[in-house]
């Protein structure tokens, strides 16, 4: 898997890359990523890529042309889905993690200020998605929550793959509490029934947990869980 994070902060990204499990996948060739400059395709000694809205208003907004030449740059760019992160875009969720994890490569824009021109998304992008009902400063760092996101459904870039079977949102649940060494901490045991031994009774109270925690936390998605379970 490659991605191509199309930015006015091309920084952001270097440290991420070289650190943790991120790190790990494009040492072991799993993934590969490269960060291409927007102002590098502004046209002017400035390096200037925005401008002030038609029609008026706050803000500037970027413009077309040195965001699709930056894309151009891109070999064989139309090969890949273009994803501008954006909040008026569709919510990410697991499954598009899963899904987009099948592609060969990924393009993904990072907005500025109060956003892009129209005509690159109409033209250019496949996918505009948002991370969640808040607005950011800029789309990087929700361009490298998808990329973690998505790395995380690669071949080989998980040591143990039972981890992604039971992990949140897996089967509409939160994931179920989890306990390590020492059995005791502040007064607090580790639940007897993880010292037990037996694999079935343990099964059981983690589904009951993630059940709990669902329907705490996210009761949305405990609706959708319940469903589910009308339908088997």
């Amino acid at each position: 898997m490659k991605y191509y994070f199309l930015t006015l902060f091309p920084e952001i990204f270097q440290a991420y890359f070289q650190s943790g499990m991120i790190g790990r996948g494009v040492k072991a060739g799993i993934i590969e990523y490269e960060v291409i400059n927007i102002r590098d395709f502004s046209g002017n000694k400035h390096h200037k890529v925005d401008d002030s809205p038609y029609g008026g208003g706050a803000g500037m907004v970027m413009a077309a042309k040195p965001i699709a030449d930056a894309l151009k740059s891109i070999p064989d760019y139309s090969q890949y889905p273009v994803i501008y992160l954006s909040p008026g875009g569709r919510t990410f969720a697991q499954k598009d993690g899963i899904a987009l994890a099948q592609q060969p490569g990924l393009i993904f824009i990072c907005g500025h200020y109060e956003g892009i021109d129209q005509r690159v998304i109409d033209r250019y992008v496949t996918m505009e998605i948002s991370v969640g009902d808040y607005v950011l400063t800029g789309g990087e760092l929700p361009a490298l929550t998808l990329a973690d996101a998505i790395a995380r459904h690669l071949p080989g870039f998980l040591g143990n793959c039972d981890s992604l079977a039971e992990e949140s949102f897996e089967a509409d649940l939160l994931e179920y509490p989890q306990f390590t060494k020492p059995r005791e901490f502040e007064g607090m045991e580790v639940p007897e029934i993880l010292l037990s031994g037996h694999h079935e009774a343990i099964r059981k109270w983690r589904i009951e947990q993630a059940e709990e925690k669902t329907r705490k936390n996210r009761p949305d998605l405990y609706e959708k869980y319940e469903k589910n379970l009308q339908k088997k």
